[in-house]
This record gives structure tokens, sequence and C-alpha cells, in this order.
């Protein structure tokens, strides 16, 4: 019954089938009585047949043909009669007022929920004769784009189907949308307006971060996107003035400039101007730390544009082309982040009498996210500034700050993750004075004796963090970071003479004599009788790194894996036939998808 004609000949006007409803009826009877796979696909002919019928009607309403179950699965097997119907001027401006207006209040479920859905749906399809239709009428364009005028409700379902159209038009018609764009530049103040919702933040993601794969004139884009006052706009959201989801999302967008490839709007970004008004941002006084968390996220991918990959949302990354960022940082960026450490650093020293209570006890006051965010940008500032940084590190004193919040902290392990990094940064570090400054200034090597001899929580009330009333102290979280940060001293101890008279002590040489070969030999998975294959033994290492990489699993692999083995066929109606399966079926099923799922995780570690 499909049409087979070449083209998009538009004709509504054909042999009306005779005497459907007795058709439909025989139909059901037939059904009675049948497998449910065959029920399923007798269904599917039911409801082309359906379509086909009000295809075939002399006048009919675009609300009838999306009432039905099987438009979608027709518009992607582009079915002739439906798309030359669909791509009509009045249809398409039709499928928009779905997506872009709220239904009225006493609307049914069919205007609220499923037209809006199927519209935006008919577009995603990428049909593209209905997105030239679209696209190329700037009514229709600007009909669509007045989804992001103030006075608007910006439902955010609907919010998320415009992303998707347009997105679509990105993808498919990058040109003539961009054209639209430029001329009309409230596009982008209306996006930037609403940055605060996923799905408007996605679109600006994609518009300033597509690059020569998707624009043929990406340098020329990039170029008048510079030129306007586009990132003034997005910088300004990081204000505390407006809300976290707004503070976080502005930072994404930024953050994402900053991956993607090299362009003008990147090194405007990176420009001691920005980086300045991005810290003015940070630190306005406010009750909120918002503001501060999210401009200091965006400072660590101006030093590390590496360290943001794990910021930017997978969806984002899979469809953008993401380059291998430059080690170098700008001096006039540094200077600029430099300017400011004396400030940040103040905020470690905080006031508050809040008491957060723990599993392991109570936290007179909590870290806190921002003093957290505070730590990993010095620790990042250190490792991308060079001498720079270690010079205005030393002059400030932040270290000994930083080493003070390790040992206060014993259960954060985020803190104590950067705190690593920090220490070894700076026993790598090839300038002589700074590593004096650690052990002479710091006292690391006393510090982390004490502490490994007084592993347990204390019990002084005054400490910031106290065991829970009644309980018995427990071992404190941060000793195996110690340990680590002990064993890449000796390391280094080994090949370095300057650190090697800093491991002279006889109370060190005791304990790493004694306490920290022993529990190196103890934590030495290799030799464990179980939990490890023997083959694992005769295996080298060239690396810390290769070492925490085989005692971690690879996610990502076994997630790979486990969708090839077990395709989801959750919109395939072949060969299945759920409605048979008993629960010993199931049982069985869930025992073998466990099994298969165990060894392939066996299999992603250890191969």
């Amino acid at each position: 019954m499909r049409d087979k004609a070449d083209g998009y000949s538009f004709s509504l006007v054909r042999k009306r089938p005779l005497a459907l409803d007795a058709f439909l009826f025989d139909t059901r009877r037939s059904l009675e009585g049948q497998s449910a796979d065959s029920v399923l696909s007798r269904d599917t002919a039911l409801c082309f047949v359906m379509l086909e019928y009000i295809l075939d009607k002399e006048s009919f309403t675009l609300e009838e043909l999306l009432d039905q179950e099987e438009i979608i699965q027709e518009c992607k097997a582009l079915n002739t009669r439906l798309i030359n119907f669909l791509r009509d001027r009045a249809q398409v401006e039709q499928l928009l007022q779905y997506i872009i207006e709220d239904a009225p209040e006493d609307a049914d479920s069919k205007r609220s929920l499923k037209f809006p859905f199927i519209a935006c749906e008919i577009f995603i399809c990428e049909i593209d004769v209905i997105l030239k239709t679209l696209v190329e009428d700037e009514d229709l364009m600007n009909k669509l784009f007045s989804f992001l005028e103030p006075d608007r409700t910006h439902n955010p379902t609907l919010a998320g189907y415009f992303s998707k159209v347009v997105v679509c038009l990105m993808l498919r018609k990058t040109t003539l949308l961009m054209m639209y764009v430029q001329i009309h530049e409230a596009v982008f103040r209306h996006l930037v307006d609403l940055i605060g919702i996923t799905s408007i933040m996605e679109i600006l993601i994609r518009l300033v971060c597509a690059d020569d794969h998707a624009y043929p004139n990406y340098m020329n884009i990039m170029q008048w996107l510079a030129n306007t006052n586009l990132l003034d706009m997005i910088v300004d959201k990081l204000s505390t003035d407006h809300s976290s989801e707004v503070n976080a999302n502005a930072a994404e967008v930024l953050i994402a400039i900053i991956r993607n490839a090299p362009s003008a709007l990147a090194a405007t970004l990176s420009s001691q101007s920005y980086v300045a008004r991005i810290f003015d941002h940070a630190l306005e006084n406010s009750s909120s730390k918002s503001g501060l968390v999210h401009s200091l996220s965006v400072c660590i991918a101006l030093l590390d544009p590496r360290r943001a990959a794990s910021i930017v949302p997978l969806h984002y990354m899979g469809s953008q082309h993401f380059y291998e960022p430059q080690s170098h940082v700008d001096p006039e960026t540094l200077h600029a982040m430099l300017m400011h450490l004396d400030s940040l650093l103040k905020l470690l020293d905080v006031s508050d009498v809040n008491t957060l209570p723990t599993t392991y006890g109570e936290l007179h006051p909590p870290l806190g996210k921002y003093r957290l965010k505070v730590v990993e940008f010095v620790a990042v500032l250190l490792e991308a500034g060079g001498e720079i940084a270690e010079k205005e590190l030393l002059r400030s004193g932040a270290i000994p700050i930083i080493l003070d919040l390790f040992f206060k902290y014993p259960f954060n392990n985020s803190l104590h993750h950067h705190v690593e990094n920090l220490v070894m940064s700076c026993l790598e570090s090839k300038n002589v004075a700074f590593v004096d400054h650690l052990f002479c200034q710091c006292h690391i090597i006393a510090k982390f004796l004490r502490a490994d001899k007084n592993s347990l929580l204390s019990s002084d009330t005054s400490a910031v963090t106290v065991p829970a009333f009644g309980r018995q102290p427990i071992r404190a979280g941060n000793i195996g970071h110690i340990t680590r940060i002990c064993n890449k001293i000796v390391q280094l101890g080994n090949s370095n003479d300057h650190v090697r008279s800093y491991l002279q002590e006889p109370e060190w040489v005791e304990w790493q004599a004694n306490v920290l070969r022993e529990r190196n030999a103890v934590e030495n998975v290799f030799h464990w009788a179980c939990g490890r294959p023997t083959s694992l033994q005769g295996r080298t290492r060239d690396s810390d790194e290769d070492e925490a990489y085989d005692r971690d699993y690879n996610i990502k692999v076994l997630d790979n894996n486990l969708n090839q083995t077990f395709q989801y066929h959750g919109y395939e109606n072949d060969d299945m036939d759920e409605t048979h399966v008993s629960l010993d079926q199931d049982d069985e099923v869930c025992i073998s998808l466990f099994e298969c799922s165990i060894n392939l995780l066996v299999e992603t570690d250890f191969d």
C-alpha cells in the first residue's frame, strides 16, 4: 500500500479502502489465539493500515496523524505521501506551535504531552525537505526562536524539544542556521539569559564549540563570536547574583570553549582582562560560594585544560571534536591569577561555628566545597605555573596552610588527593629552595611520622575532627596517602642526593626500615594468595600509573563488552516473546547474565 512514486508528488486523493470496519473486525478475529510475536507484527501492520486510511481521506488534520503510533517509523521509512503532507509550510508551523507553546490548562494529555513529543521527533528524523521548509523561511525561524523570549514560561520539557530541533538544524543546515544567528544577534543574548536551563546550555556549547568539521568557514565564525559581547555575557553569569545552576552552566560553557580547538574565542577568554573579571566574581563578598567554586573551575581549565575533561559532560564530548591542549600557560594569564593568590588563601582560614555530624564523628567546621576548590586550584597552579608560581607560593606561605588542612580533615579523600598532587609537584621541583621549604619550613617528615604514630582519631574536643560520642576512635583516613607520599620520597631519595640528605634522621630510618617496608609488603597485591591470578606476578611495571590502572576496573571497556553481549531490544519486536517467560526462566537468565558479566569483568581487568 506504500506509495512507490519517485520524488515527493503531493497527492492526498486516493481510492478509499472499502468496508474498513469489516476489515478491522476480521483482523482482530484473526489475532485471537495467535502467539505474542505474531500479535506484535500484525498489530504493527494494523497501525500502518490506520495511517494509510487517514492519508486516503479527502480531508484530515495533522492531529489525526500525530495520534497514530506508527507515524515516526513511517517518517524514518520516508513514506512519500506522509512526508509530502508534513513538508507543507502550514504543517511545519503547526509542529513548531506544539514545541514552543505551552498547552492550555484544560488541554488533554495528547495536546500537552504526546503531540509536542511527536512533533519534536518528526523534526529530528532529519528529513531534508521538512528541515528545508523550516530553515529557509525566516518567519518560521522567528517563530522557532520566539521560544527564547523573556515573556514565555520556558517549560523545561519544551526547552528540551526546542534544543533538539535547534541542534538538528546545526548538524544538517549549518550554514543557513549560522546566517540566521549572525543576522539576529539577540538570539545569543536570549540563550545566555536562559543558560540556567541545561537544554539551552547545550545549544550554547554546540554553537561556540563547533569546529571546522561543522562550520565550513570556522575561523570566520569564531572571530565573529569573539568580536561580539558573548563572552562578556557568559562571564557575568558567574556572579553570585545568579543561582548556583546558572553559575555551574556558565562555567561549563566557558570550560568547553577552553577545551575546544584553539580559536579567537578561546584566546580572548584567556586574556588578562577576562581572567581578572573571572576572579572578581570568584572573590565577591557573598554568603553563597557558588560563584567562587565555578569561577575557579574555569581558572583550573585555563591552567590545565586536560583536567577540565572530567567536568564537561560526556554527551558533549561525544559530539564535539576536542583537541589535545597545549601545556604552555600564557604568562599574562598566570600573572593575572597570581595577583589574587593572597585573597584566595585568606578563604582557607574560616571562623565558621557550624558543626557537621558524620558517621565517624563531627567536623568543627566542615571543610566546605569552596575551600576544597581553592586547594585544587593551588595544586594545579603549582603544577602548571613553573618557577613563577613556585616563587609566589613560597612568598605567600600557601604550602604549610594546605598541609595543615590535610591533617585537620583526615577523612576527606578529595582533599588528600589534591594535597598529594601538591606535595609531589614540590618534590619534583627543580628549584632547590622549594624542596628545602617543604622539608625545613613545612617539616613534612616530622608531621608524617607523628600522624602515622598517632593514627587513631584524637578525642580532643578542640580539634576540627572529633570522633563520635560513645564510639571507639577509628584510624585516620589519610594514612594511605601518607604512605604513598613517603614511598615517593624514598624513591626520589635513591636518585637525588639533595632529597637523601633529609632522610638521615634515625627516626625516619627506623620507620622506613620497619613500618613502611612491612606495610608495603602487606599491601603488595601480587603477593596475596587470593584475589589476583599468579600470571600477573611476572608483569613488569613501567610507572605508578600502570599499577593504578591495573588496580581499577576499566569501566568503559566493561560497559562496551556488556552492551555488545546483551543487545538492548527495548524498541524492537523481532523474535521477542516476553509474555511466555516464566519466573524460573527469569531466574536462569539473571544467573547467566551475572556469570557472564563476572567473566567479562575478569577479562577486562586481567587480559
